[in-house]
């Protein structure tokens, strides 16, 4: 039985919200400091406004400030209508009667979002009867209808799982049916896709278009992917420093833009496809796929990879069986060679990266690393590949040792591996810093008091200190603003060409990959899909996987990306019996692994727990 909730309303001209003069300030040691001042903007019913800029541009807290949601410190001045009622300064107890119920919040990231120790149904009931008037049952029946209606699989079943228990993109999905679970007047998503694979974020945005139409709702988007604006929004407010700099219809925005910091942003944004023109001319020898380099001849030198075959198990714990994360995948790149290696979530590409440089042992098959035989190498065999090979993790923040200041871990390596140390460390250190476009007086500063991008130039000063023959990065820009990203792709392209390395780029955002990679492979499940030149992978990919992978990729164009979206509903209709047949398998997995978490294996894939 459903329950009693609020019409749907009719679309009208008057806006659901209303902002006029919007500030927030925060007290930090004896001052006020802005955060956001002068913010004033409508949504109407079934319009979709996406607020953009960088990190600390003001724009979570604008719209968290909506919802008297802000820390202790912070304070909200000017005016915020929602109808007709004030919510500035409007008392906590009011306030809780209007969230969740008509203005509901999709959270950046669900797994710190939704309580750990409840499960998904149960929040969502509670969400239920924190509003209506509604019994038990009532609301668990309602519930299971909501994750039914975020397309969750087998929602009689999901309804009575933890947080921990779904994937990335099953959580998100948990989350929009809580935030959905009343009909809410005004739907604010904070970076909803940001940590989502590009096939999840289609699915995703789709949903969210779809529930727009469904319960007219008005939709405040805050992101920093401009591709995700051009799929979904109506209108864009780009702010800075706490300032709106420019606004408009998505379509003159995009085209026209009026602010200097505006054009900045959007000729810093990947653009999927920039290459095809040069694939459209290439010579009629390039069209097919690029073979795998050949096996170097003696006395040459040899390849900085050399993968035949090579298969990578996690061991079996309790009652999970050992499980396969790499199967039979060949892979060779030549020296000064990239490779972009692309795949979803638990696809096994970190888990190669990681065997790469010896942080993984593999199975069978035969893995060779600038010569050196990885298979069965014993810790002193890998400690002169130290020196050959380095990496860049995905988060430097966690990656760098927090007590030490920066000029030490950017030194460290040279200190293990060379012994050196005193002046001939100093002048090393600032070399590398010079390499990265970082001031020297840094040196001296800890990863806390670096910016992302900052701590991000510091993980490639400190990997490319021993000069390796082959670099390992593992999603290096994945966490960063548009402009700070295209900044250190900038400096990884020139660091590429001045020191001549191979390297493999991991990474799922197939538009950064194309900028950098002379070839691109494909992995999925394991497997390796599809091998070959980068602009004939992007332009031309032959297998119904990479099809899918290349089709949901959001571009920064709302005339093409509404032309790519309809090409891609078409792909997926033609492609829709293979897609059902896995879907099955999947549910199949996912009923075989109920009892440890459906999604262990996948972070066993990607972090390496269990080794």
């Amino acid at each position: 039985m459903a329950i009693d909730t609020p019409p749907v309303p009719t679309r009208t001209d008057e806006p659901v919200l209303s902002v006029r003069d919007l500030g927030v300030d925060f007290y930090v040691d004896g001052t006020w400091y802005p955060a956001a001042a002068d913010v004033s903007y409508d949504v109407r019913p079934g319009e979709v406004l996406a607020i953009v800029g960088e990190s600390g541009s003001g724009k979570t807290q604008s719209s968290m400030a909506l919802l008297g949601l802000l820390p202790p410190n912070g304070r909200a001045r000017g005016s915020a209508k929602l109808d007709d009622r004030e919510l500035v300064g409007m008392p906590t107890s009011r306030l809780r009667r209007i969230r969740g119920k008509e203005i509901a919040v999709i959270f950046q990231e669900p797994m710190t979002a939704l309580n750990p120790v409840f499960t998904i149904g149960f929040q969502i009931v509670e969400t239920l009867r924190a509003h209506f008037e509604i019994g038990p049952a009532e609301a668990r029946e309602r519930a299971i209808e909501l994750l039914r209606l975020v397309d969750l699989p087998n929602p009689d079943k999901r309804v009575d799982s933890y947080p921990h228990q779904l994937s990335g993109g099953q959580r998100q999905r948990a989350m929009i049916a809580q935030a959905l679970a009343c009909d809410p007047k005004l739907l604010i998503a904070d970076e909803p896709t940001t940590a989502l694979d590009v096939t999840v974020q289609a699915e995703i945005l789709k949903l969210m278009r779809d529930l727009r139409e469904r319960i007219d709702a008005g939709i405040v988007l805050i992101t920093h992917d401009m591709g995700v604006v051009a799929d979904m929004a109506d209108k864009i407010i780009v702010m800075k420093d706490g300032r709106i700099v420019d606004q408009g219809p998505t379509h003159d925005v995009f085209n026209n833009p009026q602010h200097p910091y505006t054009v900045k942003l959007l000729e810093a944004v990947p653009h999927l496809g920039r290459g095809a023109a040069a694939y459209a001319a290439r010579p009629a020898t390039t069209t097919a796929p690029v073979e795998a380099p050949a096996a170097p001849a003696d006395g040459d030198e040899p390849l900085a990879l050399d993968a035949k075959d090579i298969v990578i198990e996690y061991p079996g714990r309790r009652r999970t069986p050992t499980f396969r994360a790499v199967d039979g995948v060949s892979l060779q790149i030549r020296q000064g060679e990239v490779v972009g290696l692309v795949g979803e979530s638990g696809s096994g590409k970190t888990t190669i990266g990681r065997a790469v440089v010896g942080l993984l042992p593999v199975t069978s098959g035969s893995l060779k690393i600038v010569g050196q035989d990885m298979v069965g190498a014993s810790n002193k065999d890998l400690k002169p590949l130290r020196t050959k090979v380095g990496i860049v993790f995905q988060d430097p923040g966690s990656s760098l040792n927090p007590r030490l200041p920066i000029g030490e871990s950017i030194a460290e390596p040279l200190l293990l591996h060379r012994g050196v140390k005193g002046q001939a460390a100093q002048r090393e250190i600032e070399r590398l810093l010079d390499q990265v476009r970082l001031p020297r007086a840094m040196r001296n500063r800890y990863p806390h008091e670096l910016s992302g991008g900052q701590r991000q130039r510091v993980g490639i000063a400190r990997s490319l200190a021993l000069e390796p023959r082959l670099l390992v990065a593992d999603e290096p820009t994945s966490a960063l603003d548009v402009s700070v990203q295209a900044a250190v792709l900038d400096l990884f392209q020139e660091l590429q060409r001045e020191h001549g390395f191979a390297c493999l780029f991991i990474s799922h955002d197939l538009a950064v990959v194309e900028i950098l990679s002379d070839r691109i492979a494909v992995m999925r499940n394991g497997r390796l899909v599809e091998v070959g030149e980068a602009a004939q992978v992007v332009h031309d990919p032959q297998d119904p996987y990479t099809q899918r992978l290349i089709a949901a990729v959001p571009v920064p164009d709302p005339e093409a990306q509404r032309e790519r979206r309809i090409a891609r509903d078409a792909l997926l209709e033609a492609q829709r019996g293979e897609l059902e047949a896995e879907e099955a398998r999947q549910a199949a997995d996912a009923a075989r692994h109920d009892s440890v978490g459906i999604d262990e294996i996948d972070n066993e894939r990607t972090h390496g727990t269990g080794v």
